[in-house]
């Protein structure tokens, strides 16, 4: 991370020298704009590899300033991270619309913050540790609505039926608001947003152990996501690397819904991930969906062998049949969830396995089979 080039914008020399001595101390080069057009002539002509600007400046606004930046192909896509100390919910939307890659608001860890944004950007902070620790399995899905949330709750909840002595945590990253919480019947203030606001030296793997709920009858601890989308937005995703090494050295099995996110925060998840199952319904539309999404993922570096597919018709019968989508994907269906009418969405508002409310339907002894299944393919993930 050495001598990276950083452009300070700032109209208040005191706060300006203070953040630049802690850039200078982790080693990156400093250059200094006391206004917007001083920062222009800079950036133009310095090309840093990040641009720190303060919103209110004497002669230009920060929104104004990102414009700019990003309009100019020198500075299209130079990270523009806003240091502010405009608390409103306002401010941070307006500024993050016109450009900015990340609103950081003035604090006694707002420098922290900074250092650990810029490692990750630059790809030298705390990155996800591949193939250490607890066995790392993802839910994954191209298209909303096929039940992918329900699917990782139950799923999770039956391989420690099969597991009593493991020790498993759920993550639901599902972004801007998470869906898990309301499926077990969560309703604390705990969430990954509030942990990723903490300072990485306040949390440990005995912290997890500790901290995180573990809902009723369902056997694994929780790291619930955002309960509404404006909470969403205050995820620091620069801690995520941090937070899952952490709960793979706490736990087992580390779990995570991602729902339908491809993304610069889930992708190095994905990569790093023992096994990652890949949830789809049998409609045409999120069957080439799937498709796209699997290309991808190959496209990554993603081996088949390290994915799980599961068809849920428990969400509906319209659509291919298995053998239909096997053709179209090019992919061995691990898994078919029969249809379950209402049961499904019954046990959910009743915040219940559906292994427990309806111990002998056909769906349930699937779900208790496909745990199993997914214990054995993520081990043999692992161990290869």
């Amino acid at each position: 991370m050495a001598g990276k080039k950083i452009l300070l914008i700032d109209s208040d020399v005191a706060s300006r020298n203070f953040v630049a001595r802690a850039l200078q101390q982790a080693q990156h080069i400093v250059l200094h704009a006391s206004s917007g057009k001083e920062g222009l002539i800079f950036a133009w002509r310095d090309r840093p590899d990040a641009i720190i600007i303060e919103p209110v400046l004497a002669d230009l606004k920060g929104e104004e300033l990102a414009v700019k930046f990003r309009q100019d192909p020198r500075t299209a896509n130079i990270p523009l991270i806003a240091l502010s100390n405009d608390t409103t919910i306002l401010r941070r939307k307006q500024c993050l619309d016109a450009g900015f890659s990340e609103y950081i608001v003035k604090s006694g860890q707002a420098v922290a913050i900074l250092i650990g944004l810029l490692n990750r950007l630059f790809g030298m902070g705390p990155s996800i540790t591949d193939k250490q620790g607890g066995i790392l399995i993802v839910f994954l899905s191209s298209k909303g609505g096929v039940g992918t949330s329900s699917l990782c709750a139950n799923i999770a909840m039956n391989m420690l039926v099969s597991q009593p002595e493991a020790k498993a945590v759920v993550v639901d990253m599902v972004l801007p608001i998470g869906s898990i919480a309301s499926i077990v019947g969560y309703s604390e203030e705990q969430n990954l947003v509030t942990i990723s606001d903490l300072d990485p030296q306040e949390t440990s793997p005995d912290y997890f152990k500790e901290n995180l709920a573990v809902p009723k009858d369902w056997r694994f601890h929780l790291l619930a996501g955002s309960p509404d989308p404006e909470t969403g937005n205050h995820l620091k995703s620069a801690n995520i690397g941090d937070i899952i090494n952490k709960l793979r050295a706490s736990f087992d099995y580390v779990i995570i819904d991602l729902g339908r996110s491809l993304s610069k925060i889930s992708l190095p998840i994905i990569e790093s991930a023992d096994l990652i199952t890949l949830v789809l319904s049998s409609e045409i539309s999120t069957i080439t969906l799937t498709k796209t999404t699997l290309a991808y993922l190959i496209q990554k570096g993603i081996k088949q062998s390290s994915i799980y597919s599961i068809l849920n018709r428990a969400v509906g019968l319209e659509g291919m049949s298995k053998p239909e989508a096997e053709k179209e994907l090019g992919l061995e269906i691990k898994t078919a969830l029969p249809y379950m009418g209402g049961s499904f969405s019954f046990a959910n508002n009743q915040h219940a396995p559906v292994t427990l409310k309806f111990p002998n339907d056909t769906a349930s002894m699937v779900l208790r089979e496909a745990a199993k299944q997914i214990i054995e393919q993520a081990r043999k993930t692992r161990s290869s």
